[in-house]
């Protein structure tokens, strides 16, 4: 990942996050009760002044070199077909397992002019196409538009390092700008109903002023979080009668040298071949660098990079990861236990996997809505249960009962915990639409809820799944998963969870990349989780 400095993204980022809570402060006293919740058991939360200072704690992380920019002129952007890379120092016969290749990057226009200025997002891999090997190298950003890659020589056999342009940084200026600049790039769709069955429908989202009618507007206050939703009032019906949620419209927000910048064939593209395929020679006798000794637990310090792919398998480089490859295994490891999903589809994805490989995992028919949940399946002989269901809004959905929508934070709040509940936590896509402010606001109270479960029952398993790689638009790039991912680690770091690097795990092999990625990854994913729950 690029390194990045202090200057200029802390102001304006700081400057939005403490203008936006202004901004709901003046709304939340506004008449017109909002539909109250059936009380729940709280967790422990900070007072509003700790939250304050925590949230400015977490902006101070999404640092990036400066994107100056390209003055409307596209061939002075960054270009995936003149940009370079070469090795450092002298081509060898073979390189030792264990050490490290190095290699130079100059990024060059599309005239081949090289670059003065960093903040381009690269993306580089070492990979072993015939082992099914791979693993992300390291990018340090020197801001002048060169760039250092490094990457561990973990296996040994044939490795080819392969870098992509995910994103010029003349396009990642338009993606910063927006997130800066942009209160949100979509909306939501909110349904009302009266007692006869009639039905309206009007706009919803994060802020007031997004509804389009600030002047009139149905605040709803989650009794456990704290957080706000904002509907626009309807015609006739009342607040209290907003029964369905769906997605609404993706807003046009960039002009067409924009589009121009972040379209296909700029974006994602693979370099030319700068280096030739190099040889990496046994070490006594070793194939590969070894997965450390240590069972995993929580708590682990996350090594970079977190891990590799040898023969499509994932090699956890903080613990001794497990292969859970049988049917027995995995019921032998998820016996007794109650495990919570809660997040976004790609984590929907793990309870589709354990349902779609134990045949014995019985769906049960909740009659809900199945993209947002919930969803539960037991195994009755092992005394399993599994449950997944979407976080609440800002989601992005088929229409769903508001009454289904709950927050991860009421969730936490309602579990006892034990050495027989596994939780899991998965957000991040749907908060690539909206500045950091709103994501940052959602982790703190469910880091609060998180620490009051862990203090109430310690021996409660967290995990906490990161972002995968996928979108490549300005609703949901790369660039900003790695943003949130930086959140979601700094927000959990001093807690005792364990994280499963979804981020690494989809972008260190030769896979195109899907916001929901293939069974390959899948069960890796799966597997490091059940690591957790059954270290030996």
């Amino acid at each position: 990942m690029p390194s990045q400095n202090k200057g200029e993204g802390t102001q304006t980022i700081d400057r939005f996050f403490f203008l936006y809570p202004q901004i709901l402060y003046i709304r939340v006293s506004w008449r017109d009760s909002t539909v109250p919740l059936p009380p729940q058991p709280h967790p422990a939360r900070k007072s509003s002044g700790s939250l304050l200072q925590e949230l400015s704690d977490l902006t101070h992380l999404l640092h990036w070199p400066p994107t100056p920019r390209d003055g409307g002129d596209l061939l002075a952007s960054t270009s995936p077909q003149t940009s370079t890379y070469h090795l450092r120092g002298t081509f060898k016969a073979s390189y030792t397992l264990g050490g490290y290749l190095e290699a130079i990057l100059i990024a060059r226009d599309h005239q081949g002019r090289p670059k003065t200025h960093g903040g381009d997002l690269f993306r580089a891999q070492l990979l072993g196409p015939y082992l099914k090997a791979g693993v992300p190298g390291d990018i340090q950003d020197l801001e002048n538009g060169t760039y250092l890659l490094s990457f561990p020589l973990l296996w040994a056999g044939q490795a080819q390092v392969q870098v992509r342009l995910i994103h010029s940084s003349e396009a990642v200026g338009v993606l910063r700008g927006i997130w800066r600049d942009q209160w949100a790039t979509v909306d939501f769709t909110g349904y009302f109903r009266g007692p006869t069955g009639y039905e309206e429908i009007v706009t919803c989202n994060v802020n007031p002023l997004l509804t389009g009618e600030e002047e009139s507007t149905c605040h709803y206050r989650d009794e456990d979080s704290g957080e706000l939703w904002f509907c626009a009032r309807p015609p006739t019906l009342p607040c209290n009668s907003l029964v369905g949620h769906s997605s609404g419209h993706y807003w046009n927000v960039t002009t067409p040298h924009e589009e121009a910048l972040l379209a296909w064939n700029v974006t994602d593209k693979v370099l030319p071949q700068g280096i030739s395929p190099i040889w990496v020679a046994k070490e006594s006798n070793k194939s590969l660098v070894l997965s450390p000794q240590q069972p995993c637990h929580p708590g682990i310090p996350g090594p970079k990079p977190s891990g590799f792919y040898h023969r499509a398998v994932w090699h956890s480089l903080s613990c001794s990861g497990r292969s859970f490859s049988t049917v027995d295994s995995i019921l032998g490891c998820l016996a007794g236990h109650i495990v919570h999903m809660m997040g976004d589809s790609t984590l929907r994805q793990w309870w589709e996997y354990l349902c779609d490989t134990v045949p014995s995992l019985k769906p049960v028919d909740l009659h809900a809505t199945y993209q947002t949940g919930p969803l539960m399946a037991v195994e009755t002989t092992r005394g399993i249960v599994l449950h997944w269901r979407a976080h609440s809004w800002p989601l992005r959905s088929l229409r769903t009962p508001v009454a289904s929508l709950h927050s991860v934070v009421r969730e936490l709040g309602g579990l006892a915990g034990g050495p027989h509940t596994a939780v899991v936590l998965g957000l991040g896509a749907h908060f690539t639409t909206f500045p950091p402010s709103v994501f940052v606001q959602r982790l703190a109270g469910i880091r609060a809820a998180v620490a009051a479960l862990l203090a109430r029952e310690p021996r409660t398993l967290v995990v906490i799944k990161l972002a995968n790689t996928g979108y490549k638009s300005v609703y949901g790039s790369d660039w900003f998963t790695l943003q949130v991912n930086r959140l979601l680690r700094a927000a959990f770091a001093d807690l005792r969870v364990a994280f499963v690097d979804a981020w690494e795990m989809t972008s260190s092999l030769a896979l195109p990349d899907r916001i929901h990625p293939g069974r390959l990854i899948v069960r890796n994913e799966v597997n490091f989780f059940l690591s957790f729950i059954c270290p030996t």
